[in-house]
């Protein structure tokens, strides 16, 4: 019997065991998942609990509802990695052989390789949203926040969901507003990017929305450090920005065990073929969802849509067949701008976000480049399609890579 092992049983990890259980012949094939975390986190919900719209309860379920019969669970912790022999070692002595290897251990937030920033102020003026407990601490400090500066900072790129830091933004706009706070309030950005977002096109539309919103850009700003006492934070070039409550996304790291078994780059990414997933040294190593260093946003939705067309090329590259299908880097992204709207990007490796209608051409209802109650309301209801639909690894009817049907060609 061959065997396929996974590592993560997060967002991808799900995915692939639900959708491989169903196109591998199980009595040929043995699937083992490992993963030490016991709970699966529906993190696309952490930009919510703040603002109280969601609670612990709306963004955890156990993995092993999700994980099909057919399909081993191993709650362990992957100790090492060993391509050259085919093996995976965990902290319970396990030794795990493989014929392949998917790797789908994801990212995560790494604030003590900011200066200052994981010291004695984390979780009290310093905060993230992008852990659960980070994001419970932070709902606290907004229910005693009574005005000042608010600054939002990425430290560096590539981070979990890009646009993340802007919808907070404007979710807070919105909570300041209701509160009676936001004449108090200021809200600032600081971004090492030159703009609110990576594509000239969203960047304009997005920065103006921000605009409107009285929310400042600090454009191309590295932070160095953080001063907690002064409560300022301190860029490469010496910019200061002083704060009374700090949101930031720390340094966004591929897991320490990729690094650790030679696999992963500077930032623990594995390098990969950005079509078919293939790991670029090992011949029968996979690479899905964030782990991997592909130029496309570490997102959900562009796990789903790879994974949409991996199971196909996997079938048959265990097979000895040629791999057909070619992901683009497809993502979709609803960004909440506050007041019961948002705004949707759709978009890929080459073809930036444009405007026009989503997914029927020239009907949408989801309304690209542009604010509507519709993409509000696709927000919102992702949480069940994950739940119910993404994580149980069924596909939903709409094409995997991108296409320009329904866009309209804008000038930057």
């Amino acid at each position: 019997m061959k065997k396929i092992v996974i590592l993560g049983a997060g967002t991808a990890g799900t995915m692939v065991a639900n959708r491989l259980s169903r196109m591998m012949d199980m009595n040929q094939w043995q699937i083992t998942i490992v993963d030490e975390n016991p709970i699966h986190y529906y993190q696309a919900g952490y930009l919510f609990i703040p603002f109280g719209m969601y609670t612990e309860k709306d963004v955890v379920e156990p993995k092993k509802k999700y994980i099909p019969k057919s399909v081993k669970l191993i709650e362990a912790r992957i100790e090492m990695i060993e391509p050259e022999n085919n093996k995976v070692r965990l902290n319970n002595a396990t030794v795990l052989d493989y014929d392949y290897l998917i790797v789908a251990t994801g990212v995560d937030i790494y604030p003590e390789e900011t200066p200052g920033m994981a010291e004695h102020e984390w979780g009290k003026s310093v905060h993230s949203f992008y852990t659960l407990d980070s994001a419970l601490k932070l709902t606290e400090s907004l229910r005693n926040f009574k005005g000042g500066r608010l600054v939002v900072n990425v430290v560096e790129n590539p981070i979990k969901c890009p646009v993340a830091p802007m919808e907070f933004l404007m979710l807070a706009d919105w909570w300041l507003q209701k509160k009676g706070l936001r004449d108090r309030t200021e809200l600032v950005y600081a971004t090492p990017l030159s703009g609110a977002f990576t594509k000239p096109i969203a960047s304009k539309l997005i920065g103006d929305i921000l605009s409107e919103k009285d929310i400042k850009v600090e454009a191309d700003y590295y932070i160095e450090r953080v001063e907690p006492d002064a409560k300022k934070i301190v860029s490469y070039d010496e910019r200061e920005l002083e704060y009374d409550l700090l949101v930031t996304v720390p340094l966004n790291k591929g897991a320490e065990v990729i690094g650790k078994s030679g696999l992963g780059d500077s930032l623990n990414f594995v390098a990969v073929n950005k079509h078919t997933f293939l790991a670029d040294k090992f011949a029968n190593i996979f690479v899905l969802g964030d782990a991997a260093n592909v130029p496309t946003s570490k997102a959900g939705s562009v796990a789903h849509y790879a994974i949409d067309l991996f199971g196909e090329n996997f079938v048959d590259y265990v097979e000895g067949k040629t791999m057909h299908n070619s992901f683009d880097g497809h993502a979709n992204c609803f960004i909440e701008s506050g007041y019961g709207k948002g705004v949707l990007l759709d978009f890929n490796y080459e073809q930036e976000p444009l405007p026009g209608r989503y997914p029927v051409p020239g009907v949408g209802p989801f309304s690209l480049l542009q604010e509507s109650p519709f993409n509000h309301m696709g927000k919102m209801f992702f949480r069940w399609m994950y739940w119910n639909i993404l994580m149980r690894g069924q596909k939903i009817p709409l094409p995997a890579n991108m296409t320009m049907a329904g866009k309209w060609q804008v000038e930057a």
